[in-house]
């Protein structure tokens, strides 16, 4: 099972190994989608993590109790097809390839099982067809 959180770190749990803690106590897999960290001051990070869904869930409980603010995301990625131009300035920019063009109609195609969220397509857009939905 996989859940996308987002980790706010205090100052003081900066330094702390996170990942290795949730690999090695957990068996919780964490692949970094985004980070803001830097030492003394408050970090934000958004992590996917899988492994079995009892582990995940004592994996959040402990990042809890070391004082880090775990939230859960169900942000998604929202393509308005009236604006979008199928311009494909978006897809130079997606990590996982969730965004192409259609060879054939040169039209937008978006697989949203492939979308991890991480928004690098929003501030491409020229036209400001791509959104989140919170």
């Amino acid at each position: 099972m996989k859940k996308r959180v987002t980790l706010t770190f205090p100052k003081q749990t900066v330094n702390m190994p996170i990942t290795y803690r949730l690999a090695k106590d957990f068996n919780v897999a964490a692949n970094i989608i985004r980070a803001q960290v830097a030492p003394n001051r408050v970090g934000k990070g958004v992590i996917e993590l899988s492994g079995d869904i009892d582990q995940l869930d004592e994996a959040i409980e402990w990042m809890r109790n070391q004082g880090i603010g775990v939230s859960l995301s169900s942000r998604e990625i929202l393509i308005d097809e009236d604006l979008c131009v199928h311009c494909g300035l978006c897809t130079g920019v997606c990590p996982t390839g969730a965004l192409r063009l259609d060879p054939e109609s040169f039209k937008l195609v978006f697989n949203r099982a492939q979308c991890i969220v991480c928004e690098q397509c929003i501030p491409t857009c020229p036209v400001q067809a791509i959104s989140t939905n919170l």
